[in-house]
């Protein structure tokens, strides 16, 4: 196994840090929430018939995981890529002593949605995605952030495969349920997706902290002109164009109490990609699994994100990765400060004003 760097992995409390403590019913609903939130009138109603409780609990159960800081929020999940929006993982070389410079300017992208400080030479790890009619582009947009941060090297690391995004944190299971395997899938589809105006229109009403209500998609629908089942119906049909993936509660993972995340990335033979991500990504503890390229001081060609309760709960996981696939060459890179987790808003005025502000545009 090689060393990630000669940095200690340090896991910072954070202000709302620190973990709370769940009742059986709150870490069921927490499972339930981040992957069976229907698209209903009342999808709360249907969490309650799985969770086994009646609707009013749920409500109230939910609404007051959000209050605590456990649930960051409930919001549709929107698929960057199929809107044409460009995006990518970057990993940048900025100031050691002073990261948090760089990191206000990095933040001040409205694409910017996570950026995180790494135990590795390569400091700074952000996405960043740029809307299909931005006339800096992806590119020139890096050019600027990076030359803001004052930032000494970056690469640039864009999906060639997608095996797997889905960040739902197993509330009820142990670390073997978090390292076991369910069925593998093929390599999604990245290819942007015709919309329309409407689609915009859903999106922009959508997006966002959804309210804790018995009707949710209601208010949406009324600032729509349409019924709430006309909304639902065309929001089934996105999910089908692969526009939305799903909606979902979002968690607070530190106050949910998986305090630690660990980026592992492997050097995997160009033959064994394909075999490899799509039985990485089948774990139930990796909430991410890419195939991105490769530098001469960067071999690691696949990337898949950890989740666990604590450092070594991480680390067995990708230890078990690591002894079913046989691979040895591999690092993981420890998070040691959260400077921005957001979901990103798509369709905003905020893109069009940071290139103006930033490059005249």
């Amino acid at each position: 196994m090689t060393d990630a760097g000669q940095a200690t992995p340090k896991l910072r409390s954070r202000r709302y840090g620190a973990a709370i403590p769940l009742d059986e019913l709150d870490r069921r609903l927490l499972n339930l929430m981040q992957g069976k939130f229907p698209l209903q009138p009342r999808p709360f109603r249907a969490v309650a018939e799985l969770a086994e409780v009646d609707e009013a609990t749920v409500l109230h159960r939910v609404q007051h995981l959000l209050d605590q800081r456990i649930i960051r929020q409930v919001t549709p999940i929107f698929d960057t890529r199929a809107l044409g929006y460009e995006s990518m993982l970057v990993a940048a070389k900025v100031d050691p002593d002073n990261p948090h410079r760089a990191a206000r300017v990095i933040n001040s992208h409205p694409g910017v949605s996570h950026n995180y400080l790494r135990n590795h030479d390569f400091n700074m790890w952000f996405t960043i995605a740029t809307e299909p009619d931005s006339k800096l582009g992806l590119e020139g947009t890096l050019d600027v952030l990076a030359r803001e941060a004052g930032a000494t090297s970056v690469r640039q690391l864009p999906t060639l495969k997608l095996f797997k995004i889905r960040m739902d944190l197993e509330m009820e299971g142990d670390t073997r349920a978090l390292a076991a395997q369910a069925v593998a899938a093929d390599p999604v589809e990245l290819e942007p997706q015709p919309y329309d105006d409407f689609d915009v229109a859903v999106i922009r009403a959508l997006q966002g902290d959804m309210p804790v209500v018995e009707e949710p998609y209601a208010p949406a629908a009324a600032q729509l002109g349409v019924t709430q089942e006309r909304l639902l119906d065309h929001l089934a049909g996105m999910q089908e164009r692969g526009l939305l993936r799903r909606v979902a509660a979002i968690l607070f993972h530190r106050r949910a109490g998986f305090s630690a995340n660990g980026m592992g990335v492997w050097k995997v033979p160009e033959a064994r990609i394909l075999e490899v991500g799509r039985q990485m990504a089948a774990v139930r503890g990796i909430s991410h699994c890419y195939q991105r390229p490769t530098y001469e001081d960067w071999p690691y060609s696949v990337f898949t994100m950890a989740h666990g309760r604590s450092k070594e709960e991480c680390d067995a996981i990708l230890d078990s990765i690591a002894e079913t696939h046989g691979i040895s060459e591999r690092a993981t890179l420890y998070s040691s400060t959260e400077f921005k987790k957001i979901r990103l808003l798509y369709f905003t005025d905020e893109f069009k004003a940071w290139e103006r502000e930033h490059a005249g545009v």
